[in-house]
């Protein structure tokens, strides 16, 4: 069983900055790309960005400049510096992978719990 554990959300006030973490857990054979996604209340689902294995970045337009996704391959974990926050930001933050679980290249997207980042004014 793959889960995806995430940490780091919270209350902050606009401008201000966070770090969210995913770290990946579990039997498998490796990971392929890595992303955050968020949804805000009423809304649907949205990418926020994506990293490969090889640690190329894809960002959504709304927020480039301002986030930075990283990973750690050796720690199966992949992280979202958030700066200049702003009350737009304001979502329940979701992980996810995409695992291997052997050696076929064959990948299945898992998701964490998700993390609730709130940006006050």
């Amino acid at each position: 069983q793959v889960q995806l554990v995430e940490s780091g959300g919270g209350l902050v006030q606009a401008g201000g900055s966070l770090t969210l973490s995913c770290a990946a857990s579990g039997s498998f054979f490796s990971i392929n790309g890595m992303g955050w996604y968020r949804q805000a209340p009423g809304k649907q689902r949205e990418l926020v960005a994506t990293i490969t294995s090889g640690g190329n970045p894809h960002y959504a337009d709304s927020v480039k400049g301002r986030f930075t996704i990283s990973r750690d391959n050796a720690k199966n974990t992949v992280y979202l510096r958030m700066n200049s926050l702003k009350p737009e930001d304001t979502a329940v933050y979701y992980c996810d992978a995409e695992v291997g679980l052997d050696f076929t290249l064959k990948y299945t997207s898992y998701w964490g719990q998700g993390t609730q980042v709130t940006v006050s004014s």
